[in-house]
């Protein structure tokens, strides 16, 4: 029986493409007739290894005095790509002494344009990963020898590299999806051929970002990423620095009250979700599962979208369509079950090193500052042991 679930009819209505996968085509790297923001973008990492973010801020009568009515999506992403970096460089300036609050020429244009994007204002993946690179040859692809980073906090080979491996991958994962939607749309309409062309084009894709996400160690360090990259992408949400969170002085919306919004992490990232949701993957309530459905509020809205369409597909029997259809025909095609089991496989894969790369750049690292523990995430939860949990999930989904 036909699936009579609707499945997203083309990546592009998510803002989406197999070329380019969640990364836009090449970010705005200057704001148009934004004097005083481009400015503070370029010098942000000189002030900051000074410790002179605040005193520059405090001393700004305003950082964007309007947001111009011929801004277009990529300006307002610029935008809150600096003013995000600009607003954790203010708040971690001293990693021990965090900001308490944020003056209103930088929270006011923060809290603005965030809201247009559909996204809190605070760093988050999109700002820190998708929306914050350029190639140095336009000509040539987006790869690792190609790509750089508009916005740094302090710069350097590990804060460089360490993003632009994500980036990598978010590149890498367009493929993927495409091949993850073909199939989900060959199982609803009972297509085994076309179920396992996208199948075995996502395991293409997934076989490429696991091969990137290994070469994290090759230019960033452990001691350098927590020492040097880590402290200032945390948030004020279950923070032993900033337990009250923070206040944003001018923006009405909030009355005077301190907000609490997460750090930017990976989980941020909508590729892994996604792989679940299309694959069926099923996580028992935890306090990770939790978290992992709030991080949605700090994806953009179309990708948010999309995560979702993907978790409301199932068949004619409320099963997640894909691996129920797969399940179903295990039997009589089994080259079905052996492709569907590589991509699950390649999943595991990825998290398996992603969670060795949390115990070496995070959990064996040595804690001087409660801003920057070694027991919690930067999005503000303890992580090892719902990694794990996760990872065991993941590998259950293919015991036969």
């Amino acid at each position: 029986m036909r699936s009579t679930t609707i499945l997203p009819s083309s990546l592009s209505d998510y803002d989406i493409s197999p070329e380019q996968g969640f990364l836009p085509q090449d970010p705005l790297e200057q704001l148009p007739d934004s004097a005083t923001l481009n400015h503070l973008g370029h010098e942000l990492p000189k002030l900051l290894s000074a410790r002179m973010v605040r005193q520059f801020i405090d001393e700004q009568p305003q950082l964007l005095s309007s947001i111009p009515a011929t801004w277009q999506d990529q300006d307002y992403r610029a935008a809150m790509r600096i003013l995000s970096f600009t607003g954790h460089a203010y708040v971690w300036e001293i990693p021990d002494l965090p900001a308490t609050k944020l003056p209103p020429q930088l929270a006011k244009p923060w809290h603005e344009v965030a809201h247009k994007l559909g996204r809190p204002p605070v760093l988050s993946y999109a700002s820190y990963a998708l929306d914050n690179w350029r190639r140095l040859d336009s000509t040539k692809p987006v790869q690792l020898d190609n790509i750089v980073l508009l916005q740094n906090f302090l710069g350097g080979l590990d804060e460089e590299w360490f993003v632009v491996v994500h980036v990598q991958i978010e590149r890498q994962a367009g493929p993927g999806l495409a091949g993850l939607l073909r199939a989900m749309k060959g199982a609803a309409n009972d297509k085994v051929g076309e179920v396992l062309t996208g199948l075995q084009s996502l395991a293409a894709a997934q076989t490429a970002m696991r091969d990137t996400l290994l070469r994290m160690k090759e230019r960033c360090d452990p001691y350098m990423y927590y020492n040097r990259v880590r402290p200032y992408i945390h948030g004020w949400k279950n923070s032993p620095a900033l337990p009250d969170g923070l206040l944003y002085e001018g923006v009405t919306a909030y009355a005077g009250q301190p907000q609490q919004f997460r750090g930017e992490t990976g989980a941020q990232s909508t590729i892994v979700p996604c792989l679940d949701a299309g694959l069926g993957i099923a996580h028992a309530p935890d306090p990770l599962t939790v978290y992992l459905q709030e991080m949605r509020e700090y994806m953009p809205p179309r990708h948010r979208s999309l995560l979702g369409a993907l978790g409301n597909a199932t068949d004619h029997l409320g099963r997640p369509l894909l691996s129920g259809y797969v399940r179903d025909r295990k039997a009589r095609h089994r080259d079905l079950w052996v492709a569907y089991c590589t991509c699950v496989d390649l999943l595991a894969q990825f998290r398996e090193i992603h969670i060795g790369y949390a115990d070496s750049y995070i959990q064996r690292q040595h804690q001087a500052h409660a801003s920057n523990p070694t027991a919690v995430g930067t999005g503000g939860t303890p992580f090892m042991t719902y990694l794990q949990k996760h990872l065991d999930e993941t590998k259950q989904a293919i015991v036969e």
